[in-house]
Formats: C-alpha cells, structure tokens, sequence
C-alpha cells in the first residue's frame, strides 16, 4: 500500500479530530496539535510491517487485535474512541431523535468475555457494496468461511491458512443450467449472500442471483430476476420448508420477495409488498418469513401464500436485518433507529426486549445454532453478543474500529467471525468460543 492509499484510508480520522478541536477551541483533547502533526504521527511507523496478520500470541503481547500501531499514535485508542463516540453521526432515512428510540433499551451488564480473540487475517475481508447491506460473511464450519473481497467470492480455511477464489464476479459469468430463466450475467456488484450445505448462493446491485455448487466447478445458475431500474438483492435465505424441500428467498428492492426451489431454481413465487423489502428471514419450520424494508413496520408473513399475519411495530426507522431464534418462538429485528428488537411470535402485540446500540444501525442480526447468543453489528466499530440465558440481560461487546461487512458463528457454535472491510486495518477476524469448567469443590 503505498502512502497515498494510506492517506486517503485516514482521511477520516483526520476529519473527526479536526472537527473536535474546531468545535472544542482550546478545550480540545488534543491540545495543540495541529492537523500535519496528527497525520504526521499516523504514517510515522513501517509501512512495511503495517499489514501483517494478527494472532492470539500477539495479541497477548499486547499488539492491538487489528494490528493499529497505538503507540506510535499522537493519541491513545481511548482517546480515540471518546473522539468517534461524540462525533459519529448514524445514518436515518426518517425523522426522530435517537432517545425516542432508546428509551424502552434494556439495561444490559457488559459480562466476561464469551468468545476470545484467536486470530486476524489480512487475506480476506469483506468488500462493501451498499452501505446499509452487512451480511457478507457466512461461516459453514468453525474452519470454513466464505466472503466478498474486492471482486472474487471467497472460501477461507482457517485450518491452512488458505483463501481460495470461488466466483470472480467481475467476470462474465455464464452458467451451466439452460432454462428456467437462466442467463449470463457479468460484472457483478455483489450486495449479499447465503450460503447452506453444498449450495453458495450471491445476490448483485442489478438485481442478480447466483448459484454455485461447492462441489462442482463453476455456476449452475445465475439470472437478473427483475428488469426494474430499482433491482438491488437486498438479502438471501436458503431454508427447507414444511415439506422437506430446499428452498430460496430473495428480497428485492423492487418491492419483492421470490421463492425459488434449487434443484433447479425454477420461481415458484412472487409477492409484492407495498416497499422495497430489504431483509427476509426464515423460522426454523420454514412457516414463517419476517419481512422487513423501507418502513418502520415489518411484517410476518405465510409463504404459502404471501399475506401477513402479523406486524412487528416499534422500530422508529427502516430495517435491514433479522434472524429467528432456533425455538422459532422469537425473531430478532435490527433497526437503523439503533435498536434490535425481539418479538415472541404467540404475541406481535410488542416487542419483548429492546436492545440499543452504541453509536449507529443495527445491520446485521444473528443467532447461534443452540439458541444461546444472539449477535448483532452495528455499521461500524461495535459486534454485541447477549446470553439468551440471562433473558440478554448480560452482553459480550466487541470494540473495532471500522466498517463492519458481516458476522457468523459456525454451526457447532465453536468459532464467530467478523468481517472488517476498513483497508487499512480490516480483515476476517476469528473468536473461539469461552468454556467455563465448573469443578467439584470437595471429592465424596
């Protein structure tokens, strides 16, 4: 990277600090300093040691988890934290002050830590297309992760330390299948992904999909679903439905959902709602789809038919993801009001808890496979992880600094990863799981 590269990935930082002194005069956290010495004291380290990755051993060490050269820095990382904390301003499509919005926020106690840094890799990191779609990394095992970077759709192994190019997607992609709307696509903005199984599907700024079988070389499938100029694939799900068969849905930004089977992505159906739907999740049973888009309202919605049967009420702002807990009694809604909220489906009349953010939306929303944590990622610096246990009274906070691409936990609930997509100082992060052992304190 060279400096000129640098300076525009600091740009930002520069910016911050200087609106603090500007706004604080001599009151400011930096003192004298003026703008050239606080860029000078970011580029005065090694440009050639900037980028390595980062391991539990170092981190232990005392290096920063993200590898940022705090010392060598005009200004602490706490310093700079209070910086952001005041200046961040959260991205609203309506109209409300933020306390409306938190004001019904649970008190939640910060707990120990549920999972533990173990290792920051510079080789992947997610790619972020549109700013408000966060979910692009999906881990299928505690090893195996796949992501967008730059333009190649990628598998990581964190067991060999090896990414692996899956889909150029700057390339013309021309798929294997004929038929059933398939058709060639090229130089694809990759806005989401699913992946599931044997089955990698990505969703594209112009309305794409694309399907890859991780076993087979190639695409198997790809199409634009709409021609409408508003097309963005705003999110993706493979799920199974009540009758046992593989299905995927697709949100739209033109006002749609699309239900495809993948043996051979046939439509099987089309809804139309009344906005651009920006995020549809599935319960466990497949009988369900929270439905989520440009208002403040979601919707629970039948798939067999299309038409809700409840509505989730209370989010002050639109909302971009959800995720339902493995008991399919509670889904999880994240807001750009700041709030994640949860609905026990036996009762839409209000959410049963509000949890609130620290600076910005709600973007991503996940659960782990034993219903015990619930993660959400804010756009950018904080992952929240809340005990399920604890009715999410206790929460595990994890402090970044950047633009947050996506979050995962494996299946086996062992391994969470995030996705930094910051060029400077992002990466794919890995956290193994905290096992507390409880011992007998005295022997019979």
């Amino acid at each position: 990277m060279d400096e000129f590269e640098l300076e525009d990935n600091l740009e930002f930082i520069l910016q911050s600090i200087q609106e603090l002194m500007e706004d604080q005069g001599e009151n400011n956290a930096f003192g004298d300093a003026n703008q050239n010495e606080l860029f000078a004291s970011l580029v005065n380290y090694d440009h050639e040691n900037m980028l390595p990755d980062v391991s539990a051993a170092d981190v232990a060490a005392g290096k920063d988890m993200q590898g940022i050269p705090w010392e060598k820095m005009l200004f602490g990382r706490d310093q700079y934290r209070e910086m952001k904390m005041k200046n961040y301003r959260n991205y609203q499509n309506l109209s409300y002050a933020r306390e409306d919005a938190l004001q019904e926020c649970k008190q939640v106690e910060k707990d120990s830590p549920y999972y533990d840094f173990h290792y920051n890799t510079r080789h992947v990191r997610p790619s972020i297309v549109h700013f408000q779609l966060r979910n692009l990394v999906w881990a299928t095992t505690k090893h195996d992760v796949y992501t967008m970077h730059d333009h190649s759709v990628t598998h990581w192994s964190s067991l060999d330390q090896l990414s692996t190019e899956l889909i150029n997607a700057d390339d013309c992609i021309i798929p294997k299948q004929r038929g059933h709307g398939s058709q060639s696509v090229a130089m694809v903005q990759v806005t989401t992904m699913a992946v599931d199984s044997n089955l990698l599907v990505v969703g594209g700024f112009q309305g794409e999909v694309i399907c890859k079988r991780l076993d087979d070389d190639g695409v198997v499938f790809s199409t634009r679903v709409t021609d409408d100029e508003n097309a963005i694939t705003n999110s993706l799900e493979i799920y199974q439905d009540p009758s046992g068969s593989r299905r995927l849905v697709a949100a739209n930004n033109d006002c749609s959902i699309r239900i495809f089977d993948t043996e051979y992505f046939d439509l099987l159906k089309h809804y139309v709602f009344p906005w651009s739907v920006n995020s549809v999740s599935v319960s466990p049973n497949g009988k369900l789809f929270a439905v989520l888009g440009d208002h403040e309202d979601g919707l629970v919605v039948d798939p067999k038919c299309g038409k809700a049967i409840g509505s989730l009420r209370g989010h002050l702002d639109y909302s971009f993801g959800s995720a339902w807990h493995p008991d399919g009694n509670i889904v999880a809604t994240g807001s750009q009001d700041t709030t994640c909220r949860l609905w026990d489906i036996r009762n839409l009349s209000q959410s049963v808890a509000v949890l609130g953010g620290r600076m910005g939306s709600i973007r991503c929303v996940k659960f782990s496979s034993d219903g015990r944590f619930l993660a959400t990622a804010e756009p950018v610096d904080f992952v929240h992880i809340y005990d399920s246990y604890t009715d999410y009274g206790k929460s595990h906070e994890i402090d970044l600094f950047g633009e947050i691409g996506g979050l995962s936990f494996s299946p086996d609930t062992e391994a969470f990863y995030v996705g930094l997509a910051d060029q400077t100082y992002g990466g794919l992060i890995e956290f193994t799981k905290r096992h507390q052992h409880h011992y007998l304190n005295s022997l019979w």
